[in-house]
């Protein structure tokens, strides 16, 4: 079945160009007649004025006052009021009597006959104007009397017609036309001109269509749970959504201000500043690990950037527990090998029929490994730094390095609030201990310290090492994304344990200092207030460190 096909609407530009048209078609016809309506009325103004001055300028004369005393005024005033009728424009004039007795008029017959008109206020001394219709039709005259010492001799009327008026006008109204036909034309090319560029930025949208995109605008762009910023040309935020406020961390309005001026991290400033595009870059905030992206928009000129914001705080996190968790299952395997190579010994003593020595043997090797746990938990008794420590110190065997705990560590099972996450506790030790690792292995004598313990301040878990330490140049340097001496990855991942450990401590109101460890390397400390509970002096240390290094995890 064939349905016929509505025709689509106007486009906007298409709608503005129509309603424009009308409008300046409108405006320049009312212009166009209110310009002749008013144009008339001065002509015949005008008119008047000039009529009342012709007949003041005769009435004035003294030859016309001296042809009105002779006997036969007529013979002389004909010749002369015709003669200023030719020289003024106006097109009769006519001198009279008191009485309203013609003596001269440009129609001889109409000579001693009565004037056609009023003239009443004339004869008592007031000239006026009038519009009348006479012997040559209708005009527009004015009257006014011949005086002579005070005695009113004469009187004068000169006149124009109505006809030679809107001749007058005609020719005006001819030329208003054409001008304002050169404005109707003038005002469409403009029109035409401008909403061709509307309909180019509109796309050739109509009115409800553009209604619909911004909807639906409006709609995906709360609705995205990622974050997303449009900088204009100058990087000023042109539009951001919900997900971007919140992973920004933005409580006053931010469109219309510059990036540099959001208050944000300086790696985080630059990568939005930058005109280069950006992929899958992870930059830090004071709470967040975000995943940035950003891509120029460019039609002919720089037109703006786009910005996405991704979350992966908790991804992080998980990750770093990944990677210790691989250290771990590493650090097991290689402990399996090692106790297949004792249970190998065991058997063949017990072969050779040396049970007694097999047993010290056996004996020995779990006495080392259970003191290396005594230890461990005599120092630290909350179970999950206990658990990292043990793990670490397994680590720590394999890549060559010693990790002792110090004496003055002292953390009892359940002294940390709920308010501190056990995720946040291997975050901060666990990277440190991990970066000191880093720094230590290969030195002579490595060696890894941990002190953990509770005081006035809060919890404190310095980490020192023997390795080559930091430069005082980068005390602050060392703490931001992507500062370190290790070799670049492919994925970017190297300088970003640190500036996790300090956005962790910052996020609980602590901090995070390096300074020289006694043995020449570097000495990281965080410090974590822990106002919710009685903080616990650090114990004198009363005997060498206990180490770490030789037992089973």
């Amino acid at each position: 079945m064939f349905t016929p096909r509505l025709p689509r609407p106007r486009s906007l530009a298409g709608q503005l160009f129509a309603m424009q048209a009308v409008l300046i078609a409108v405006l320049v016809a009312g212009y166009a007649l209110f310009t002749y309506v008013s144009d008339r009325s001065q002509a015949r103004e005008a008119a008047g004025r000039q009529a009342m001055a012709v007949a003041r300028s005769v009435a004035d004369v003294p030859s016309v006052r001296e042809a009105i005393g002779t006997p036969d005024p007529t013979s002389r005033l004909e010749p002369y009021s015709l003669e200023v009728q030719d020289d003024t424009g106006v097109d009769f004039i006519t001198i009279m009597n008191p009485q309203g007795i013609r003596w001269a008029h440009p129609d001889r017959n109409q000579i001693g006959k009565r004037f056609l008109g009023h003239i009443a206020p004339a004869q008592h001394g007031q000239p006026f104007t009038e519009t009348y219709t006479g012997t040559l039709g209708t005009s527009v005259r004015a009257v006014t009397p011949i005086e002579d010492d005070g005695r009113i001799i004469g009187l004068v009327s000169a006149g124009i017609k109505v006809e030679s008026i809107s001749a007058r006008v005609q020719d005006q109204a001819t030329a208003l036309i054409g001008v304002a036909g050169g404005a109707l034309v003038l005002g469409a090319i403009g029109t035409y001109v401008i909403n061709a560029r509307l309909r180019r930025s509109t796309h050739g949208l109509n009115a409800t269509e553009l209604s619909r995109m911004h909807d639906y605008h409006q709609a995906a762009l709360h609705a995205v749970r990622e974050g997303l910023l449009m900088l204009d040309g100058q990087f000023r935020v042109a539009l951001i959504n919900d997900g971007g406020r919140e992973l920004l961390g933005a409580t006053d309005e931010v469109v219309g201000r510059s990036v540099a001026d959001l208050g944000l991290p300086a790696p985080l400033t630059g990568a939005l500043l930058s005109s280069a595009p950006r992929v899958d870059e992870v930059h830090l905030t004071s709470t967040r690990v975000l995943v940035v992206n950003t891509s120029p928009v460019s039609g002919g000129e720089r037109r703006g950037t786009v910005v996405t914001l991704r979350d992966v705080t908790e991804l992080q996190s998980v990750m770093g527990e990944l990677d210790s968790e691989r250290g771990f299952t590493q650090a097991l395997r290689s402990q399996a090998h090692e106790a297949a190579n004792r249970l190998h010994t065991v058997v063949s003593l017990i072969e050779l029929g040396r049970a007694e020595e097999a047993v010290d043997f056996a004996t020995a090797e779990l006495e080392l490994a259970q003191a290396l746990t005594d230890q461990v938990v005599a120092a630290v008794n909350e179970p999950v730094l206990a658990a990292l420590l043990l793990g670490k110190a397994a680590q720590a065997n394999e890549r060559g390095v010693e990790l002792v705990v110090s004496r003055d560590s002292r953390i009892d099972d359940g002294l940390l609030p709920p308010s501190l996450p056990a995720r946040d506790l291997v975050t901060i030790l666990g990277n440190l201990i991990d970066n000191a690792m880093d720094a230590a292995q290969g030195s002579t004598g490595a060696r890894v310290t941990v002190t953990a313990y509770t005081d006035e301040s809060g919890l404190v878990l310095r980490v020192a090492d023997t390795g080559a330490g930091v430069h005082p140049a980068h005390t602050e340097a060392v703490f931001e994304r992507g500062w370190s001496t290790k070799p670049a990855t492919a994925t970017g991942g190297r300088g970003l344990g640190l500036a996790l450990v300090r956005q962790t401590a910052r996020r609980h109101e602590g901090t995070l200092t390096v300074s020289e460890s006694a043995g020449g390397g570097a000495e990281f400390e965080a410090r974590v207030p822990l106002p919710s509970m009685k903080a616990a002096a650090p114990a004198e240390p009363a005997s060498p460190e206990a180490a770490l290094s030789g037992g089973e995890a």
